[in-house]
Parts: structure tokens; C-alpha cells; sequence
């Protein structure tokens, strides 16, 4: 049997979903819940390796002094730091002055009624693009050995752990597209036999007339494709508007906080898991039906 083109299977397609509305609908909204769970956890790892890159090239640190550091021994230290290839600022950080800037940025009743002898004197370093950290780790340790110093906080371990929880992030992600594979080819497999029966007619009489298996499965490739593009594009809306939501709210804590803005799925990820959903889709839908409309 000659194929009678693509607009033929277009149309022939878009009636047949449209005679089955709600299957497509009941199906879209499962794939669609599934692709959620995926696309959430892909963004919580685009904005940890934001929020990993931005304190990675953080380029400061902050010198804790000891309480019988003098102020002469301060003064050189400084000096000291001023001058060192890399450094573009040292400040020094009396203990009122951290007693302020806490009480001020925190607002806490309880950090306000401790006395100034609890909170430490410092020297606050801000590098250029120059350190790296390596060459941070060298500058730390040297400072260490100093008698005046009483520890070095270089916020390395903070970049470590975000790096150890974006691991993690990558696994669950991997994890959930198992289970997005998984639930695509349940939920699409079932809806085109379910279809499959309900046009059992229509393809019976196409094999009666010679039609080849994938002229008869062409019609519900294009479903499968359209039900699971469908499905990944509802669930990036879904998750947008929960998106603008939450971070209408919480957008400068949070920026405060952790140092950048939280940010949305990039395009290429977006477009990525639109065109998966409808090779998935499709895939599926070819496998399912194969054995069932072979002559």
C-alpha cells in the first residue's frame, strides 16, 4: 500500500486524539508528574553548581587573631597582607565591629545580650583572579604558622560540601530518569494498546487493503511522540510557576545568603527534555504496538 503522506498521517492522528481527549489528557497529566520529579531535581543541581562555582571563586577569607594579638602585631600584619601579589584588600575587624555587623545582619535577641569578648577579632582578605586554591591553601597555611593568628577560614570546606551534595544531586537525578524511563514506557505502552483496540477496525481494514505494519503504527508513533513531548513540556510549566512562586518570595534571602541569584532550567536543558520526552514517547509507542499489528 502507498504512502499517502505525511499530511494523511497529521490529520488522521489529530482526529483520532481528538475522539480521545481525555485518554490523551489522563495521559499527558501522568507523564507530565513524572517528568516534574526529574526536572526539579535538575534544578536543584543547576543552582548548586551555580552556588558551588560562585563560592569556588569566592577569592576571600577571613584571618581569626588571637586574644593576646597586640595591636602593633596587627597593624604589621596587615601591612603585611597589603602587600602580598594577589591580596586586593585587608580589613581589619575589631570585636565591636563583628559584634555589629552580626547583631545588624542577624537580628537575633539572643546574638544582641552576648558580650563583646564572645565574638573574635579578624582581618578580612579579598583575592583577585589571580588565587586560586591552591595558592589560597599556601597563603593559609603560612598564615597559621604565624604566633599572632589564631586560625584561617578559607570557606574551601563549604565549596567541598556543595560539590559532595551536587554528587548526590547528579545521582538522584540519573535515579529519577530511570524512573522517568520507566513510567513513560508504562504509561504510553498502555495508552496505545488501549487505543490500538478502540481503532481495531480502522487497522484491520488497512490490513485488509495491504497497509505494512509501520504504515499502520505511523498514526500512533506520532501520539506516543506528542504525549510524551506534551508531558515534559506540562511538567517545565508546572514547575516554572512553582518556580516564580517561591522565589518571588525568597529570591533575596536567598541571594544573601548563598551569594547568587537562584536561577530557572537553562534553555538547552528545557528543549532537551522536551525532545526526550517525544523520543521516548515514540520509542514506545513502536515497541508496544509492533507485535500487536504485525501481518
Amino acid at each position: 500500500m502507498s504512502d499517502p503522506g505525511p499530511t494523511y498521517r497529521f490529520l488522521g492522528t489529530w482526529r483520532a486524539g481528538r475522539s480521545n481527549w481525555r485518554l490523551q489528557a489522563m495521559t499527558i497529566f501522568s507523564l507530565a508528574v513524572a517528568f516534574v520529579c526529574l526536572a526539579s531535581a535538575m534544578l536543584v543541581v543547576t543552582n548548586l553548581a551555580a552556588v558551588r562555582d560562585r563560592w569556588s571563586r569566592a577569592g576571600r577569607a577571613t584571618v581569626y587573631l588571637r586574644d593576646d594579638a597586640s595591636t602593633e602585631d596587627i597593624q604589621a600584619l596587615v601591612k603585611a597582607l597589603e602587600a602580598t601579589q594577589g591580596v586586593k584588600k585587608a580589613r581589619f575587624v575589631s570585636r565591636e565591629d563583628a559584634r555589629s555587623e552580626v547583631v545588624q545582619s542577624g537580628g537575633d535577641p539572643q546574638l544582641a545580650a552576648l558580650p563583646v569578648d564572645a565574638f573574635p577579632s579578624s582581618v578580612e582578605l579579598a583575592f583577585d583572579d589571580t588565587i586560586d586554591d591552591e595558592h589560597l591553601g599556601v597563603i593559609a597555611l603560612k598564615l597559621r604558622a604565624l604566633p599572632s593568628v589564631e586560625t584561617v577560614e578559607t570557606y574551601q570546606r563549604w565549596t567541598e560540601r556543595l560539590s559532595s551534595l551536587l554528587r548526590g544531586g547528579v545521582t538522584a537525578s540519573l535515579f529519577l530518569a530511570v524512573v522517568v524511563l520507566a513510567a513513560v514506557i508504562s504509561v504510553v505502552a498502555s495508552t496505545m494498546r488501549l487505543l490500538l483496540e478502540r481503532r481495531k477496525l480502522e487497522v484491520e481494514v488497512l490490513r485488509l487493503v495491504g497497509a505494512t505494519t509501520r504504515f499502520v503504527c505511523r498514526p500512533f508513533i506520532i501520539e506516543g511522540a506528542i504525549q510524551g513531548a506534551s508531558g515534559a513540556a506540562a511538567a517545565i510549566v508546572l514547575l516554572g510557576v512553582l518556580y516564580t512562586i517561591v522565589s518571588g518570595r525568597f529570591d533575596r534571602e536567598l541571594a544573601g545568603l548563598l551569594g547568587v541569584h537562584p536561577s530557572f532550567l537553562p534553555w538547552p536543558v528545557m528543549t532537551t527534555m522536551v525532545l526526550l520526552g517525544a523520543l521516548l514517547g515514540a520509542a514506545t509507542a513502536w515497541l508496544s504496538l509492533r507485535k500487536a499489528v504485525r501481518i
